[in-house]
């Protein structure tokens, strides 16, 4: 009974994607993943693989678990395995087989490279469907806090959060479309937050603490 691979794909472009993630997803006889992650790694598959999107994850977990013991199982997640990623629900629902897990590289990791500077002491979070308290959570920070964020809980709404908190000299550091050819990186102070008004999509935010 072979293990089923989980594979971070990383920020998305394909050339950040680790050795070893490579090596599992060109050797899987079937690979599970999002719409968009398939687009990212179509240069890899090949026509012999069976292809499952995460819209029918469910059905392709129990195919997965009743009728492919002896095929290689690769599935496909953006971002980190280790970080609200889709590994808890395939080890819920898939009993009988263990886990390779192949870790990516996070979209804040990728970011603070792009940036030239390090993490350790800031606080990750994602707002990214859930909520937090956010003055709160740059309270208890060292240099600062770490937002995965969304169309709702976005840059613009968070800067307005922190206007009305007279936060007016924390930086916000936009990350949009990481890795990407149109990727996106704009830095600015909660004071200007009004010149930057518009529509966000899934992105990565830091605010840091300027000493």
């Amino acid at each position: 009974m072979k293990r089923i691979n989980v594979v971070g794909l990383g920020v998305g472009n394909i050339d950040y994607l680790t050795g070893i993630g490579i090596k599992c997803i060109k050797s899987a006889d079937i690979i599970v993943a999002g719409k968009r992650q398939l687009e990212d790694i179509s240069p890899l598959l090949n026509f012999s693989q069976e292809k499952y999107t995460l819209k029918k994850l469910l059905d392709a977990s129990l195919y997965i678990e009743e009728k492919s013991i002896e095929k290689e199982v690769t599935v496909v997640v953006s971002g980190d395995t280790g970080f609200y990623s889709l590994l808890n629900f395939l080890k819920k629902n898939i009993k009988n087989r263990e886990f390779n897990v192949i870790p990516g590289i996070s979209s804040f990791q990728y970011l603070f490279s792009k940036i030239g500077e390090t993490w350790e002491n800031y606080n990750l979070y994602s707002v990214h469907g859930r909520e937090i308290d956010i003055i709160e959570a740059l309270k208890n920070s060292m240099a600062g806090i770490i937002l995965l964020t969304d169309s709702k809980n976005s840059p613009y709404y968070i800067g307005r959060i922190l206007m009305k908190n007279n936060f007016l000299d924390i930086k916000m550091i936009v990350g949009e479309k990481l890795s990407y050819s149109d990727e996106k990186i704009t830095e600015f102070y909660v004071r200007d937050i009004e010149d930057h008004k518009r529509d966000y999509e899934m992105n990565v935010l830091i605010l840091k603490k300027e000493k």
